[in-house]
């Protein structure tokens, strides 16, 4: 069905898949509309003169860089919107091309009007409803949802649902409290610094715990799989900007920010939060729940910063946001206590496998690989994902079902990490500055797990899935030697089921690694998955399997192992009332923007609840998805 010719000339178009050479792009930092990408904005409009066009009729909406084999050579790949009153005001001559265009889905789309979705600070300001003509108590008394005292809310976690719900309820007028067991962005850099270089593990404030939760000291990676020009994810992204992100973030196909870039970043989220009445407490554990006839009404809360200010403390709240991570498994078992219904789910575990990120470069780029530079050239430091579907087949496992091997949360240019909250046991994952400058890239190599995994191992309840990760923590613990030193081997001697005596290759991770056979860390059927995957991504990546790529154990912690159920609609609990399970610790989220996602609509629940949100969520940002278990 073809367009009404007058609605052509309403609002804006959208071109899709424009692609630069990267001889005829300024490169990757650039996100204006240069010559390269004029004269195919022209083709697109089929206008015979590209430099006739007027650059300011144009916006980049996104850009990535596409260096697939598929293609015959790498470009910059843009999506761009054309604004047809600016365009016909400043060129006329388009007239008739606008005329001509048609449209088509993921080539070019027209679209009647532009969807302005702002930062959350003025989404709230344009929506948020205020009750002038009532009296503060005069229907209600403290400490009950939904009456017109001011509610007061305690929120657990300053992690990215923590802080957006926590940026939500206040801008709403919440009186909200913050509540941190680890330390601020600037006192937890020191500690962290003190465990890289001293071992020193500081239990409550590491690369778990703290300002910014777990994703402040990783790559900053901002990419998910919620839609990512859906209204949410924009408002989040717009609200980084707000706070300091650099606004190439809403542009670049693959946003990342680096911990350099977070931690400016959360300083400035932190003060915000302050200026609009957010009680901040750092150093401060919840040891348990306050709970009266099936609902809660405060916590428990100790001075988990050393400092001793305080043993234990009551405090009162109306309803209390849960947004803990996934490491905080305390947490998990004083939920038990009050019987909070949890439910094992399934996650993945794996190896960190580290190349030189020169190798990483040239599978990706080939005589391209010059250009990257450490950061700083046209093209973006070369990245991979990689994915294999792996049935067991025999081999003394019970298992016949498809499981996934995949890479996670790659690094390129960064470092492997230690993320243990335990001496006794040893985690990592892996992290990178916003430039991905140093000299290798690293990645997780997952396999997804469920029920019947841990049920082989003899673990069974709501609390499964943590003891199989403590299990394998503490196995790598043991095989490291201890004192967080990782055991390691090289691809090519996993592959071959052996322990040679070569030289190892370099290794990012600074705590000290061991030469070991990980094929004594899982069981059969995890470490043939992950053999058959990397047999998989070597044919993909030739040059992947090689004896300067090593691989380091052990990642356990690649989402939650546990989901609290909640209402759909409320996200409260469905078991114990006035508790609202969010982020990634509750098992709804995978990553920075998808739990800085999931507190922030968590958030406007309940203002809804409070009675000071009056419309309807999904009117200014679409319905909301749930990432669950997301490989980001």
């Amino acid at each position: 069905m073809e367009m009404d010719e007058d609605e052509k000339f309403k609002g804006f178009w959208r071109f899709f898949k424009l692609g630069v050479l990267v001889e005829n792009d300024p490169g990757k930092d650039f996100v204006d509309v240069g010559e390269g990408l004029l004269v195919e904005i022209a083709k697109a409009l089929k206008f015979p003169v590209a430099s006739m066009l007027p650059p300011e009729a144009f916006t980049v909406v996104r850009k990535s860089f596409d260096a697939r084999k598929s293609q015959k050579e790498p470009k910059f790949v843009y999506t761009v919107e054309m604004d047809v009153d600016k365009l016909l005001s400043l060129e006329p001559r388009t007239y008739d091309f606008i005329s001509s265009l048609e449209p088509k889905i993921g080539v070019i789309e027209h679209m009647p009007y532009e969807r302005a979705v702002g930062d959350l600070v003025n989404v709230i300001n344009d929506n948020k409803k205020i009750e002038h003509d009532k009296v503060p108590g005069e229907n209600g008394h403290s400490g009950s949802l939904g009456s017109h005292t001011k509610s007061k809310i305690a929120v657990v976690g300053s992690g990215p649902a923590g802080l957006f719900a926590s940026l939500v309820l206040a801008e709403f007028g919440v009186d909200v409290t913050l509540i941190e067991r680890g330390q601020p962005v600037e006192k937890r850099g020191r500690d962290i610094g003190a465990l890289v270089v001293r071992k020193i593990l500081q239990s409550e404030s590491n690369f778990c715990f703290g300002e910014g939760g777990a994703g402040t000291w990783s790559d900053g990676k901002l990419v998910t799989r919620i839609g990512r020009n859906s209204g949410s994810v924009l408002s989040v992204m717009k609200t980084l900007v707000r706070f300091g992100a650099p606004e190439s973030i809403l542009v670049d196909g693959k946003p990342h920010l680096g911990t350099d870039r977070l931690i400016p970043l959360l300083r400035n989220f932190r003060q915000h939060l302050q200026e609009i009445g957010v009680n901040i407490r750092f150093g401060t554990r919840v040891d348990d729940l306050i709970v009266e006839n099936g609902h809660v009404v405060g916590v428990n809360v100790s001075d988990s910063s050393g400092s001793s200010q305080f043993n234990s403390e009551k405090l009162g709240f109306d309803a209390v946001v849960l947004a803990v991570g996934h490491s905080a498994r305390d947490v998990y078992q004083t939920l038990l206590s009050h019987n909070v219904e949890l439910v094992p789910k399934d996650f993945a575990v794996g190896l960190r496998v580290e190349h030189p990120q020169e190798l990483i470069n040239s599978i990706q780029y080939s005589k391209l690989a010059n250009e990257v530079r450490s950061g700083r050239g046209k093209i973006p430091v070369a990245d991979y994902k990689v994915v294999e579907y792996v049935k067991g087949e025999g081999n003394g496992t019970p298992f016949t079902s498809q499981r996934s091997c995949y890479s996670f949360c790659m690094c390129p240019g960064g470092q492997v990490v230690v993320t243990s909250i335990d001496p006794t046991e040893l985690c990592i994952n892996g992290m990178s500055f916003s430039r991905r400058a140093s000299k290798w890239a690293n990645a997780a190599l997952a396999v997804t797990v469920s029920l019947e995994d841990f049920s082989a191992l003899g673990f069974h309840g709501p609390l499964a899935g943590v003891e199989f990760q403590r299990e394998f923590e503490q196995r790598a613990a043991t095989m490291g030697g201890g004192n967080f030193v990782v055991p390691v081997q090289t691809v090519k001697d996993f592959m071959d089921n052996t322990l040679s005596a070569t030289t190892l290759p370099s290794s990012s991770y600074r705590l000290g690694v061991k030469a070991t056979n990980l094929h004594e860390l899982f069981p059969v059927h995890i470490t043939e998955a992950l053999q058959h995957s990397l047999s998989t991504f070597d044919q993909e990546l030739p040059g992947f399997i090689s004896h300067n790529a090593l691989l380091h154990g052990v990642e356990t912690r690649t989402s939650s192992p546990v989901q609290i159920p909640r209402n759909a609609d409320t996200f409260e609990s469905v078991s114990l009332g006035g508790l609202y399970p969010v982020g990634e610790g509750a098992g709804y989220a995978g990553g920075i923007v998808s739990a800085a996602v999931d507190g922030m609509y968590a958030g406007f629940a309940l203002a809804k609840r409070l009675d000071l949100f009056k419309g309807d969520i999904e009117s200014i940002f679409g319905r909301t998805q749930n990432s669950g278990f997301a490989k980001y």
